[in-house]
């Protein structure tokens, strides 16, 4: 990982005053770059296959520049231009996924929030032990497949999208759809309503929702994940049945519904929360900006955690113009703009070093 003395070397390099957010062109770019817009910065796209001609459908989201390259190669080789222009890069789950969590966290340009958390992210295992030792509960491991006597998802290290998992009753089952040069990680299946909340650790906030950190925890809204073509499988009768006509489930992320949780839940999520960013900073050194918890909870009010995803997801852009949830505390803001709030206040009280890596 790029150390944080050279990432301090080179904000002092920059004009804090004439700062520019980037980011790749995908996932929540629209919302990043909205959001950096209303808060005055100049934004720039980075590409390199993307499509970016919607952009001008959405001329409040568009980025003031974008620079297209031929692959990371040349991103990494051409990295001088993002210094000259004093870029602070916005961190997505495609942007990680695609330039793989290890070149990402080499790649020496000052970037919002802690690089170290995409390693313990990206590794299922690492995971599961900061959750669990948070002392949250997650769905039970299953450790050997041949011991699956109940329905289990299996699920790919690494953000996905939900690409590659899926649901196995037994070791057949398992044994038919895993794909072994890959590492997974299987765990119980369980029943339930998945919520998926997106909240936002604030270290230099002085009030609101405290933690033994002293940062301020605050939630900005929650999603439910439409997801093709586990959604629309049951109008074919068991997944047995669709299997013998060639049709298996997948579980690929194709779009995202608000959502609002009973209100008696909500002390339950931000007890997780809390206790989840405790633990990041016994572990490595901290976890701050937007995160987002993938709970099920069962008929009896339960939570279980079954993932974290430490950087803004794309379950928040159903929120552009706010939400439920942050209209109570920043109406009318997205997370994209939650973060560029944070970037622009920092820079201003000279703290931005304790938010980059």
């Amino acid at each position: 990982m790029v150390p944080k003395s050279k990432i301090d070397e080179i904000l002092d390099g920059y004009d804090v005053n004439d700062l520019t957010i980037a980011t790749l062109c995908s996932h929540s770019s629209l919302q990043i770059f909205h959001g950096a817009r209303k808060m005055g910065f100049k934004t720039l796209g980075l590409t390199i296959s993307h499509d970016t001609r919607y952009y001008d459908a959405f001329p409040l989201a568009k980025p003031d520049e974008i620079i297209r390259y031929a692959d990371f190669d040349e991103m990494e080789e051409r990295i001088g231009e993002l210094y000259d222009k004093n870029v602070i890069l916005i961190p997505h789950g495609s942007f990680v996924e695609y330039m793989g969590p290890r070149r990402f966290s080499d790649y020496a340009v000052p970037s919002y929030g802690n690089r170290a958390v995409l390693g313990w992210e990206s590794d299922r295992d690492k995971q599961r032990q900061w959750i669990t030792s948070a002392g949250v509960p997650m769905p039970k491991l299953i450790t050997d497949a041949r011991e699956i006597s109940e329905p289990v998802m299996v699920k790919y290290h690494g953000a996905k999208g939900g690409s590659g998992y899926f649901i196995a009753r037994d070791y057949l089952d398992f044994k038919m759809a895993v794909d072994n040069t890959q590492p997974y990680t299987i765990q119980e299946y369980c029943l339930g309503t998945r919520y998926y909340m997106h909240f936002f650790y604030d270290p230099l906030k002085k009030d609101g929702y405290r933690c033994e950190q002293g940062g301020s925890l605050e939630l900005l809204s929650i999603d439910r994940r439409d997801e093709s073509n586990i959604d629309e499988m049951y109008k074919l009768g068991s997944i047995e049945e669709s299997r013998r006509h060639g049709i298996n489930p997948s579980f690929v992320v194709t779009g995202n519904t608000p959502v609002v949780i009973r209100e008696s839940l909500l002390p339950k999520a931000f007890d997780m929360a809390e206790k989840i960013v405790n633990r990041s900073y016994e572990l490595f050194g901290g976890m701050w900006g937007p995160f987002c918890l993938e709970t099920v909870v069962n008929d009896k009010l339960q939570f279980k955690v079954f993932e974290i995803s430490t950087r803004i997801v794309a379950g928040t852009n159903p929120f552009i113009s706010g939400s439920p949830y942050a209209d109570l505390i920043y109406p009318g803001f997205s997370t994209g703009a939650r973060m560029a709030m944070e970037i622009k206040e920092s820079a201003a009280d000279g703290t931005l070093k304790e938010l980059m890596s």
